[in-house]
């Protein structure tokens, strides 16, 4: 299993930052796995072919390289986790704390 070489602070729907809301994207060999440990949180491509709803059982993937953006539905709690190797999502939260774990984003 691909362990994360960083992970971000947990962030709330107050210290999620701005340049998380607006399209950006990961470094090329970088793959990010969004985490909401509460609440959720709306996933869009910026190429058009995919907008999900990240809850603490459906986190998000991020491809390197991968323009995206995510939106604030309310109250949340959500953790980016970063990797040099693509995950496996499928059992990714029996394997992470959600404190340490990263939410994924599918798509």
């Amino acid at each position: 299993m691909a362990v994360p070489y960083r992970s971000t602070p947990v962030f709330t729907e107050t210290t999620l930052p701005a340049a998380l809301r607006g399209e950006h994207k990961t470094k090329a060999g970088v793959w990010g796995v969004i985490q909401v440990i509460e609440g959720e949180l709306g996933f869009s491509l910026a190429n058009g072919e995919g907008e999900t709803i990240l809850t603490p059982d459906n986190p998000g993937l991020v491809l390197p390289e991968q323009l995206h953006w995510v939106e604030l539905m309310g109250p949340v709690r959500v953790q980016v986790h970063f990797y040099d190797e693509r995950p496996d999502l499928r059992d990714h939260h029996k394997h992470i704390g959600p404190s340490a774990a990263p939410a994924a984003i599918t798509a």
